[in-house]
């Protein structure tokens, strides 16, 4: 009797684990079967899958500050920023024309990107901590490390920041620049009015009219608006800085493949300009007989079509739009003779530099 309610038991037992186990295991099967489907949601909602469809990409850009994005006397836009787009474009549809821009100021640009009317923004737009964190956006390495700083006429006799004390300052409203300016002013004491509005030209009017002694702002943005002035040569950007402006594209969160193909095109351009290759001679390094320049132009390897788009994306960009340096030197360094400076190559003293192409 013993011997026999002992296997009893051992069958019951034993049928318990195999419909545990069944249990568990269809369990998981469903999890991941679940866990398949969000992913496949996700990928089948992607912004470059949309791009892809639509026909074109939707760039938010200021459109309004030189060197940066604005449009030229031929009624094109051009740009730093513009020329991000552009590479873009040339890396998804072999073509950098295939982008439309929308003219956003500072007050609306995140929210027009929130709301999905446009795919990315770019425009001259500083990453910091809150702004990165927002639960909605997402910030790709910078195209452009700035400072912000002042800018002076030589005859207000402002020679440093603390001789901003009893002066007025024209700032652009809702922006950074507001932001480190009443920050800076509060620390170190001084006691300077401030003149804020997010109408730029009414800024610079104010400030070639003396209603404002000096006014604040990227150096970038204060060295290009300086050659519209009546009288460029007498005004003077100060040494000293306020604060440090790594200036980024935004695009929306949780996009994991969108972000790597801004991210990785910034890149291509960087990497590009490191090992010489331009648009003039792209062409000729497709020959090389080097495995990375073959992989980073797409002869070979699946580095491309791993993130969505083809191989040969690289290649796209620097013959379209070209490497970082082309794209500095056309719009900042010769009509501004603005230098490098941060924006340098890493091996040249500069912050710029990508990750391995592998």
């Amino acid at each position: 009797m013993f011997n026999r309610r002992s296997k009893i038991r051992k069958l019951l037992f034993s049928g318990a684990i195999s419909s545990l186990i069944l249990l568990a295991a269809t369990s998981h099967r469903g999890l991941n079967s679940s866990s398949h489907a969000a992913n496949e949601s996700v990928r089948g909602t992607t912004n470059l899958d949309r791009i892809k469809q639509r026909g074109y990409l939707i760039c938010g850009v200021n459109g309004e500050l030189p060197g940066f994005s604005f449009v030229n006397a031929e009624g094109n836009y051009a740009g730093i920023d513009v020329d991000l787009c552009r590479a873009i474009a040339a890396a998804i549809f072999d073509d950098p024309t295939k982008v439309k821009f929308r003219n956003l100021n500072a007050e609306e640009r995140f929210d027009v990107l929130k709301s999905g009317e446009i795919d990315l923004l770019s425009r001259n737009t500083t990453q910091t901590l809150s702004r990165d964190t927002d639960a909605n956006l997402e910030f790709t390495p910078p195209i452009f490390y700035d400072a912000q700083g002042i800018l002076v006429n030589q005859e207000s006799q402002i020679v440093k920041l603390s001789d901003l004390a009893g002066k007025t300052i024209c700032v652009p409203e809702k922006t950074t620049s507001y932001d480190n300016l009443q920050d800076y002013l509060s620390q170190a004491n001084i006691s300077a009015q401030i003149f804020a509005t997010g109408d730029r030209d009414a800024l610079f009017n104010n400030y070639e009219k003396d209603l404002c002694q000096a006014i604040t702002g990227d150096i970038s943005q204060l060295i290009t608006r300086r050659t519209i002035l009546a009288n460029p040569k007498e005004h003077v950007i100060l040494a000293e800085t306020i604060s440090q402006e790594p200036l980024a594209p935004v695009l929306l969160h949780q996009d994991s493949q969108w972000f790597d193909v801004v991210k990785w095109v910034t890149f291509a351009m960087i990497q590009a300009e490191e090992w010489d290759i331009t648009s003039d001679n792209v062409n000729v390094y497709k020959k090389s007989k080097e495995a990375a320049i073959r992989r980073f132009l797409g002869v070979e390897g699946t580095l491309g079509s791993d993130m969505g788009l083809t191989n040969d994306f690289a290649s796209r960009v620097i013959k379209h739009v070209g490497n970082y340096s082309q794209v500095y030197e056309r719009n900042l360094g010769q009509p501004f003779n603005l230098e490098r400076g941060q924006n340098a190559l890493w091996e040249n003293g500069g912050l710029m530099y990508a990750p391995p192409f592998n």
